[in-house]
């Protein structure tokens, strides 16, 4: 075998930091090593991984492909290691969730695997659906729940549950003793929405496929407690997951709407990696997302 783990630990590094040194000072060795590591996998095989712009080491074509599979291997060999020293422990999983996830059912699941195993630790990064998939397919993250639907030809995109948005005003609202919304009144209303780019947001868009350039949208907003304050406030109607507006639908503070002749209903996913080897604590993961959602 010509190259070494460490070799490609370097490569790895590189590829994320784009500069030697912050990579060098990522892997605790010195810059020279660094460097010297880097250029003897290139030298070993006769082939150039990076191009040179400027400061900056930008990977190219062939060093995307390499990355993936060096990435895998890596995952492959970490593992091992763990099992060989008799340690068959949960390890340590770094997730992203979109905002309705992240702060409703993600934290129950975080509680779950680390109970089940202790000693193992979730770090949980929360953003919309565009900003997890871009960091799994930068191998930033493990794994990624999000609500909105991609295509992407580097990664999985794996059904997980289902689930359903609702319609929402404030008590005092005269949408509120309303039985049913027709497309009139929402063409009518203010609306307080997520941002583009949002899984939320996207489900939003096809449930009011045909009236969207009629909608007012008056805010849109990153988070979905700045919306349901915001329609407390009398600002508008607002567009959610049911599970986010439960709490303040039994204090009365939300009321929910109908308009039933649209479709609310749209998936929660996981997103990985195609290229990432599936860990041990990658699987448990999964196994607890579905056995919590199943038996909700």
């Amino acid at each position: 075998m010509k190259y070494t783990l460490r070799q490609l630990e370097v490569f790895l590094a590189v590829a994320h930091h784009q500069n030697i040194t912050r990579a060098s000072e990522h892997l605790n060795m010195s810059q020279s090593a660094a460097s010297s590591a880097l250029k003897d996998l290139e030298k070993q095989f006769s082939i150039q991984l990076f191009d040179r712009v400027g400061k900056r080491l930008q990977i190219n074509e062939l060093g995307k492909i390499a990355r993936s599979k060096a990435q895998a291997l890596l995952e492959q060999a970490r593992e091992l290691e763990v099992n060989l020293r008799e340690q068959q422990q949960l390890g340590h999983l770094k997730v992203g969730a979109t905002l309705t996830i992240g702060n409703y059912l993600a934290v129950d699941l975080m509680a779950r695997y680390m109970n089940e195993q202790p000693g193992a630790r979730v770090s949980l990064d929360v953003a919309n659906t565009e900003s997890i998939a871009r960091k799994v397919e930068n191998f930033e993250l493990d794994i990624g729940l999000i609500e909105g639907e991609l295509q992407h030809p580097e990664l999985d995109i794996v059904p997980w549950c289902e689930d359903e948005l609702s319609l929402f005003c404030c008590a005092g609202h005269p949408y509120a003793a309303k039985e049913k919304l027709s497309d009139k009144d929402l063409m009518q209303a203010d609306w307080i929405v997520r941002e583009s780019g949002s899984g939320t947001r996207q489900a939003f868009n096809r449930g009011m496929i045909g009236l969207l350039p009629q909608l007012h949208l008056l805010l849109e907003l990153q988070h979905t407690e700045a919306i349901k304050r915001a329609v407390e406030a009398r600002l508008g109607i607002g567009c959610l997951s049911t599970i986010a507006i439960q709490d303040p639908v039994k204090r009365g503070s939300l009321i929910p709407l109908h308009a039933p002749h649209r479709s609310w209903r749209r998936h929660f996913y996981f997103v990985l990696h195609k290229q990432k080897y599936r860990s041990v604590s990658i699987d448990r993961w999964i196994s607890i997302c579905r056995s919590k959602t199943n038996n909700a």
